[in-house]
């Protein structure tokens, strides 16, 4: 538990550059608080404000300078009452020096942990560091920082500079600005410490980490190249979905004197006869089962566990393969991180050799791992290199989960690329759907990126810990709505919507708008609302509802052939399902059947045009689908019959329509040219000997 516990002092900024930001300030330091208050309430804050009118701290009154620096709370376990310090931070009326607030910082931590602290100590500084620092007694401050960075990593400290511009940067001195940036930077070459640059009140959110996970290994151990050539690495997450915390159950039966009472609730579960509801059934009497068909197949723990698959611990690799032949959406899971082992100089040049040399060669591996020994299931994933761009971290590797064949779900969606050119986009729409394209770009050219992974918040989990706050001080506060700040992740930016009017003008005319037509009611749910017992409608019978929906809702059933009455409905209905992918084939076979009879229970053509009507649905649906040999075939067959049957003046019909095969124009996996298609329906149709 020591070693888990942190202790943190926050380093504010309060001067008068400052004063716009605070609010958003206060809300991420306060946020900071409430999550220690789930995940780490053994964890002690201390907070510092600088470029404050007055000065209050240990070492003014000890040494002397140090002004305009105040101690708003001294480094203490976290509570409610320190999210109300933070939610009501001063507004400073002087420019403060941050490097004076660091060694204050410095000062506390050292006067509290000493050195039996096992724990963490970490410093945050929020700043926008537009104000120049002092100059010391002696020496440069270069020299100043060098110092201060020496004690730093003399005492186990680590520090965290969250630099806030914007738009504050825009009047300021930028001689001053370079040279804050140059002596904060300076400290991450010096010390551990990290450096981030924001420019938004919603960057500001995601910078400053609000709850510190320890970083655990999942694998440590052998990289098998080839039985031969192994390479010592450690596995880590690199990312994994932050999710709620974890609701417990609690009592309030103990007295309220009971300061020691835990509340916690125990449950207990009995299993009893179904033949006897007061018998107990005890564990040695109970297993598990499994159905299989029409029985429940018994499968006890000693069986389960011989019939479980237990490979050997480690990772394999298997082999190399082109990073374009690994798709994007073939990723699973969390991402890990591979590290040559610490501290082992041939393992890093080992790992740093192939990276680099994958990277060259723009190629990806193909591993096979088991993270622990006894672990029954094993993964296979894609190892993609990762190298480094500075001189103090070493090169690594970002491992991906591939899915088997089991995990893979089909969903037929045909390439627009493959439509028929008059389905295509034209210049004109395309040109417009560029300009929208660009127009909404996160990242444009000499501006920060917009909605950064790193730098982004989840925006449910923010709210919920915003209303629990509010639910330990009011058992009955209403859930607050969604902050402003937050609001801006979640929509597109009013202002460049409203500069850029003539973009989302002309892409809308650029293309057809439909409204959608209003989905029919369900036959329970017409029946409901028609006779709830309303006084005007008691008199009429439900099944007048029911033949209704019979007639007129019916393609809001679930269509399974297709119909005499309505077939070119019917197909478009089964086509559309996406539940199954037999659907499509179905569909297909159906409408074959549909065609045929129409055409051959034809008298004197009665029913050629409902059979066109059907062909040419027919003949829409596998260009879409992708299946243009089921069409050509299927009407080479047709005429086939025809000529067979004497019916040519269905032949003549068709040819008259200029109906013809799908081209390789229209679907790519066709056999047909363009010119054979033509030249079907007109080439001299065989004489029928009698």
């Amino acid at each position: 538990m020591a070693r888990n516990r942190e202790g943190l002092v926050l380093l504010l900024d309060v001067g008068p550059s400052m004063q716009s930001l605070l609010p958003e300030v206060e809300k991420v330091c306060s946020m900071l608080v409430q999550k220690k208050l789930i995940y780490g309430k053994y964890d002690e804050v201390g907070v510092v404000v600088f470029g404050t009118e007055g000065t209050s701290n240990e070492l003014t009154k000890e040494v002397g300078g140090y002004q305009n620096v105040t101690v708003l709370r001294d480094i203490t376990a976290v509570d409610g009452y320190l999210v109300d310090i933070l939610q009501r931070l001063p507004q400073g009326t002087v420019s403060g020096d941050y490097l004076d607030a660091i060694v204050v910082g410095m000062d506390m931590l050292i006067k509290k942990y000493q050195s039996t602290f096992k724990g963490k100590k970490r410093l945050c500084l929020v700043t926008n560091a537009l104000c120049p620092v002092k100059y010391p007694c002696e020496g440069s401050k270069e020299d100043q920082v060098s110092t201060i960075a020496v004690q730093m990593t003399a005492h186990g400290m680590r520090m965290e500079c969250i630099v806030v511009r914007g738009m504050l940067s825009r009047d300021a001195d930028q001689t001053i600005m370079d040279e804050n940036d140059c002596l904060l930077s300076l400290f991450t070459k010096k010390t551990s410490a990290k450096l981030v640059h924001v420019d938004s009140p919603t960057s500001l959110l995601g910078a400053l980490k609000t709850r510190n996970i320890s970083p655990v290994t999942i694998y440590r151990g052998d990289f098998e190249l080839s039985p031969k050539m192994k390479i010592k690495v450690w596995v880590y997450k690199k990312t994994s979905e932050e999710k709620f915390p974890t609701l417990k159950k609690y009592s309030d039966r103990a007295p309220p004197t009971d300061r020691f009472a835990t509340h916690e609730v125990k449950v207990d579960y009995e299993y009893k006869s179904m033949e006897d509801s007061s018998k107990v059934i005890p564990p040695e009497q109970r297993i598990k089962g499994y159905r299989y068909g029409p029985q429940v197949v018994p499968i006890s723990s000693a069986v389960w566990d011989a019939v479980r698959f237990k490979p050997d611990k480690g990772v394999k690799l298997l082999g190399f393969t082109n990073a374009s032949n690994i798709l994007r959406h073939y990723y699973m899971k969390d991402v890990n991180i591979f590290i040559a082992e610490p501290g082992n100089t041939k393992a890093t040049f080992a790992v740093s050799a192939l990276a680099r040399a994958m990277k060259e060669m723009n190629k990806v591996a193909i591993l096979r791992c088991v993270w622990r020994q006894g672990l029954g299931s094993v993964v296979v994933g894609i190892l993609t290199p990762n190298v480094s761009q500075k001189e103090n971290i070493p090169d690594s590797f970002y491992f991906n989960v591939l899915p088997f064949a089991e995990d893979v779900r089909e969903f037929q969606f045909p390439s627009f690329s493959n439509f028929p050119a008059a389905w295509q986009p034209h210049e004109q729409q395309q040109e417009a759907a560029d300009n929208l394209v660009k127009m909404l770009d996160l990242a444009p050219s000499g501006k920060e990126e917009v909605l950064l992974p790193d730098f982004t918040p989840n925006i449910v989990l923010e709210r919920f810990y915003r209303h629990l706050e509010l639910k330990s001080k009011d058992p009955d506060a209403a859930v607050p709505p969604l902050d402003a700040t937050l609001k801006k992740i979640t929509e597109p930016d009013p202002e460049l919507l409203s500069a850029n009017k003539s973009i989302i003008e002309a892409f809308r005319r650029s293309f057809e708008v439909k409204e959608n037509p209003k989905l029919k009611k369900s036959t329970k749910r017409l029946i409901r609302e028609k006779y709830s017992g309303s006084d005007d409608e008691k008199g009429e019978n439900p099944s007048n509802a029911l033949a209704v929906m019979s007639t007129e809702n019916k393609p809001m059933l679930g269509v399974e052939k297709i119909g005499h009455s309505t077939p070119v409905q019917d197909f478009e209905a089964m086509m559309s399902r996406r539940d199954n992918p037999d659907w499509v084939l179905k569909a297909i076979m159906g409408m074959k059947d549909r065609i045929h009879d129409l055409v051959e229970d034809s008298y004197e053509g009665d029913n050629y045009p409902k059979a066109l009507e059907c062909l040419i649905a027919l003949r829409k649906g596998c260009i879409l689908e992708q299946e243009p040999k089921q069409f050509n075939d299927f009407l080479c067959r047709l005429l086939k019959f025809c000529q067979e049957k004497n019916l040519g003046s269905f032949c003549k019909y068709l040819t008259s329509k200029e109906l013809t095969l799908i081209s390789k124009t229209e679907a790519i996996d066709s056999d047909v040219t363009d010119d054979e298609a033509r030249r079907f329906l007109a080439r001299k149709e065989p004489k029928v000997e009698l």
